[in-house]
């Protein structure tokens, strides 16, 4: 079972098995990790941003002009920002880190 790694905002590590299939987001609520997931996952908001380690950016799967597009409305935005929602866990993704950005931005509310 692959594992991921998240990183909080204090830069403190947790690292949890990551069953295959599931998204970024839905491990991080498993687990309680404070990702928000406003739209439930439907690629309706931005709130699931995370910040994959530069060492893991070129492993996932492109991003789609839908999640660019939400992306474009992310805080803190980088070179290595993705949609949690967006990353489904697999093999290929075992020891996957992700940092949470400084904030939010949520246009839902």
């Amino acid at each position: 079972m692959p594992k991921i790694t998240f990183i909080d905002r204090d830069g403190e590590a947790q690292t949890f098995d990551a069953p295959e299939g599931l998204s970024v987001l839905e491990v991080a609520h498993r687990h309680g990790i404070d990702i928000e997931g406003a739209c439930e996952g439907s690629l309706a908001c931005s709130t699931c941003h995370v910040v994959v380690e530069p060492e893991w950016f070129d492993k996932l799967s492109e991003a789609s002009e839908d999640e660019e597009d939400m992306l474009d409305l992310a805080f803190g935005l980088t070179k290595t920002s993705r949609l949690g929602c967006q990353i489904i866990l697999n093999d290929d993704l075992d020891g996957l880190t992700v940092r949470l950005p400084a904030g939010t931005r949520n246009a839902m509310d």
